[in-house]
């Protein structure tokens, strides 16, 4: 047998020397119960990721399931001040303790860890994807449903997530603007680089109703989402509208308390995986 090159290109299948492909994903605390892993993307910052999350774990606690939320937007975390979670977050030798919101909702961010909340996350990449990691693999999860709330674009962040996360699919978040098909286009593919599922779309924004004659008023235009969702042999799971007494409630770190059932559609896609 000829001496090893190192080079697999130049030897056979059965060549000792060759190896497969070793798995990045990471086991959660062996004391956890996760049930289903969804992320929530999009290729840009700013179409409402969180609030698209949050809305979500909302809707499927109020359907009866555990729910977890993973804050994975480390240098910009706002899932804590939607639910009026606060922390410091306890833990032990073995695993940490995600907070819990007002419903039973867990939750688990930067945030919950920092001294004071105002303060900001300045680390680089590595030192960010690590802290995501330890937010899977360290964290004391008890949930039907873990959704991960991403951080913006297709950066190191969402590289580890997807790579060290074992992810049943993601949602991809985008709002009715012009930029709607670079950016949907932009998360589809690297969810197909990733060979990640692709669930469906969800509009943000997409319209704000008349409080005078009850009229849709589409601000953005019409359609965008639709097409680029067509374009991809993806569904559109739902169109949310522009609600000020949504703002006002998640200001108010009451969330919860939000009546709406735009997300519905997308609950029941999910319950049925």
């Amino acid at each position: 047998m000829s001496e090893c090159t190192h080079d697999c290109s130049t030897c056979g299948e059965s060549c000792g020397s060759r190896q497969e492909p070793q798995s990045l994903l990471k086991e959660h605390n062996p004391n956890a119960h996760v049930g289903k892993v969804y992320g929530i993307v999009s290729g840009k910052g700013g179409v409402g990721k969180s609030m698209v999350t949050s809305q979500l774990a909302v809707t499927m606690r109020r359907r009866g399931h555990s729910v977890g939320v993973l804050d994975a937007d480390v240098t910009g975390p706002s899932i804590p001040k939607v639910f009026g979670v606060r922390g410091p977050a306890t833990g032990t030798e073995d695993a940490l303790n995600p907070c819990l919101s007002s419903t039973g909702i867990e939750v688990m961010s930067v945030n919950l860890l920092l001294e004071n909340e105002t303060d900001p996350v300045v680390w680089r990449g590595p030192v960010i994807s690590g802290v995501v990691q330890q937010f899977w693999t360290d964290v004391l999860w008890n949930c039907d449903y873990l959704f991960v709330d991403m951080p913006p674009g297709t950066g190191d962040v969402s590289l580890s997530v997807f790579q060290s996360i074992p992810l049943d699919g993601i949602i991809i978040v985008a709002s009715p603007q012009e930029l709607v098909s670079m950016v949907v286009e932009k998360a589809v593919k690297m969810a197909e680089m990733m060979d990640i599922p692709i669930v469906g779309i969800v509009e943000n924004m997409s319209y704000i109703t008349c409080p005078d004659c009850g009229k849709k008023l589409y601000l953005f235009g019409e359609g965008k989402t639709r097409e680029a969702a067509a374009r991809h042999c993806l569904p559109l799971l739902a169109q949310m509208p522009i609600d000020p007494k949504l703002a006002e409630l998640s200001d108010a770190g009451r969330i919860e308390d939000f009546q709406g059932d735009w997300l519905a559609s997308a609950a029941d896609v999910l319950e049925s995986k």
